[in-house]
């Protein structure tokens, strides 16, 4: 059921405008009604046939200005790899013994993982556990390294994976309400940016079909998708 609040804030959208970013941003801010710092959310259709192996889309970005709050992140590491891992700020760290305790209890407390390519074959086990959850490293989105020093300190300070759904749609957290206008615009540019290079080969026509914001509470606000 709709809350009044939320009415009486919806109702200040026109929803038969496209509006530039700058200018969407603007609105959603002052929209913004909770008691603490919502998320600001980018939700982006695009146009993949999702039943399609080889149109599905995933990659990395690292945005300009993070997005308000640091990932937990678990490394697969071990030896000396772990103590890198450790080094660079990893909140857990893990080998065989990382792997197993997941496979016993199914739980996981992390955000995001890494792991060096030697490990991956281990974690075989627990794939259908971190699979789902969209936590299994991967080549393609630049989790499974040696270098995962590197890796560790990007996705603290801000490098966040995206990937479609099973509608062929991405969603992604760009910000904080509290951050400036134009912090959280340079957050959108970068990943649309980055979006659109992730464009598979076999999609047909526009890939960007519509873009809304929204905060976590507030009503949804659609852009222009080549603004």
């Amino acid at each position: 059921m709709t809350s009044k609040r939320y009415k009486k804030i919806a109702e200040k959208v026109d929803k038969t405008k496209i509006y530039p970013i700058a200018e969407a941003i603007k609105l959603l801010k002052e929209l913004a009604s909770a008691k603490f710092d919502e998320t600001v959310e980018a939700h982006i259709r695009l146009g993949v046939d999702a039943k399609k192996s080889d149109q599905g889309v995933r990659g990395m970005v690292t945005l300009p200005h993070g997005i308000g709050k640091s990932k937990r992140v678990a490394a697969f590491a071990e030896n000396l790899k772990a103590e890198e891992a450790k080094s660079a700020g990893a909140d857990i760290v893990g080998g065989e013994d990382l792997i197993n305790e997941i496979k016993q209890k199914g739980k996981t407390d992390f955000d995001v993982a890494v792991a060096t390519p030697d490990i991956m074959k281990k974690m075989a086990p627990i794939a259908k556990i971190l699979g789902p959850k969209g936590l299994m490293p991967s080549p393609k989105t630049e989790t499974v390294t040696m270098d995962i020093a590197k890796a560790v300190k990007e996705l603290k300070g801000g490098r966040i994976e995206f990937r479609s759904d099973n509608a062929g749609n991405v969603h992604l957290s760009i910000g904080k309400v509290s951050f400036d206008i134009e912090k959280l615009k340079e957050n959108y540019e970068e990943f649309m940016g980055v979006l659109k290079n992730s464009r598979p080969a076999s999609a047909k026509g526009d890939f960007i079909k519509s873009v809304f914001l929204s905060s976590t509470m507030g009503p949804s606000i659609r852009i222009n998708p080549r603004a």
